[in-house]
């Protein structure tokens, strides 16, 4: 039987992230180069402080390597503009934070419903998109509850719900 063909989603060839300090320089990611299949889950691990974050945030265009290349769906993210970059990530790369950066003042529905707004989805369907995923995990009775009504797991799965719904192409 043949081997399924994936298509890689990211690429990185030799990626370095150097961090200038007082005491010197810090290599927080040194030579890396990564294949991340589509349509399948990839885990980082490693022990703390050893780069994982800096990785992350240079393949979702949060930060900029030093040197290196990371291609995304065939497009090198490296030379890009930031205004190029903002547009990738608003559209196509989806997020959830160990901080779940949601905003106090809006219910459930409002947090998810905002970042459809953000990313540009159609008003027309923005509302029953944002149920929809909210519902997709286990929080359609806390649609209307304000985060600090929350617990943290559930604040978490808003999170998820705000970054399923502008069904990116991967979420980080």
């Amino acid at each position: 039987m043949a081997e399924t063909e994936h298509n890689n989603i990211i690429v990185t060839k030799d990626l370095i992230r150097t961090f200038k300090t007082m005491g010197g320089e810090v290599h927080a990611c040194n030579r890396i180069s990564i294949e991340v299949p589509e349509k399948q889950m990839t885990i980082l691990r490693g022990r703390s402080g050893s780069g994982k974050t800096t990785l992350i945030n240079m393949l979702g265009t949060l930060d900029r390597p030093t040197s290196g290349l990371i291609s995304f769906d065939g497009q090198d993210i490296t030379k890009m503009s930031d205004s190029q970059r903002d547009k990738l990530r608003r559209t196509k790369i989806g997020f959830v934070f160990q901080s779940v950066a949601l905003m106090s003042n809006m219910t459930a529905l409002e947090n998810v419903e905002f970042g459809l707004r953000i990313a540009g989805y159609p008003v027309k369907n923005r509302l029953q998109r944002a149920k929809d995923c909210l519902a997709m995990v286990g929080l359609a009775k806390r649609m209307t509850h304000m985060p600090q009504e929350m617990s943290g797991g559930e604040q978490q799965r808003v999170a998820i719900a705000r970054t399923l719904a502008m069904d990116p192409e991967i979420v980080l």
